[in-house]
């Protein structure tokens, strides 16, 4: 990268910029900057497997953490934003680590690609998301039964066909509530089963020569395991269309 030239990850083959329509069309890091505190994770597990590899020193590793961890920090303080040139999370939290640690910064790059950073940052914050609305549901869960606590006497009328059918504890339709909520709970430990694998070490989608272990990092960011296909793993968000499905019931 050119000093004074803004990281293009996909740059390396070409002479010139796009247009600057095109640059604004690809430009997500509005949106996509939410995911920078899973970004700066990943590289981090990352870093660890290039230090395993001899791709990085032991104080080479170092310099990155205490980089990374000086990042997040300012990026929950609001000190640390993308820059108007910045196409997205991936080269915003890049250039930012160049800006501190120079060439380093850029080594990180060496290994994986914006595929399976993408794929990573999202199911790790997609997860993240789903044990706070877990959470949400268990105390939703709470309040109905403690208003039925409360109404355990109280009588109402049971519906059938939009007609009064039958009386019923007021407590009884109030934890009917209770019971669909835990199949919803169930639903989403489900979905969490099975997005618990990690695309990362996938590249671009066949993979790394440099001898990286992605089982490894795969159970430093917390999931079960890695992916099985780096194919597959860069290419598929049939999880985040389960997701909607789980949401929306």
């Amino acid at each position: 990268m050119t000093e004074g030239q803004p990281t293009r990850l996909w740059g390396g083959r070409f002479a010139d910029g796009p247009s600057d329509a095109m640059a604004a069309l690809s430009r997500s890091v509005h949106f996509d900057w939410r995911l920078a505190p899973y970004d700066i994770q990943q590289t981090q597990a990352h870093a660890k497997v290039l230090n395993s590899a001899g791709l990085l020193t032991d104080g080479e590793l170092m310099a990155v953490s205490e980089a990374l961890g000086a990042l997040l920090v300012d990026m929950h303080s609001g000190a640390a934003q993308p820059g108007a040139d910045d196409e997205d999370v991936h080269t915003a939290v890049e250039r930012q680590l160049i800006e501190r640690l120079g060439e380093l910064g850029g080594r990180l790059r060496a290994g994986r690609s914006r595929n399976d950073q993408v794929a990573t940052d999202f199911r790790l914050y997609l997860r993240d998301q789903v044990r706070y609305l877990a959470r949400d549901v268990i105390d939703l869960q709470s309040a109905f039964l403690a208003q039925a606590r409360e109404h355990i006497a109280t009588t109402s009328p049971g519906f059938t066909h939009l007609q009064h059918a039958q009386p019923v504890s007021f407590a009884h339709e109030l934890a009917k509530h209770v019971h669909s909520l835990g199949r919803d709970l169930e639903r989403l430990s489900d979905w969490d089963a099975r997005t618990a694998r990690s695309p990362l070490g996938a590249g671009a989608l066949a993979g790394s020569s440099l001898g990286l272990d992605p089982q490894g990092v795969a159970i430093d960011l917390g999931f079960d395991q890695a992916l099985g296909n780096s194919i597959d793993a860069v290419s598929d968000r049939d999880w985040v269309a389960e997701f909607l499905f789980v949401a929306a019931m």
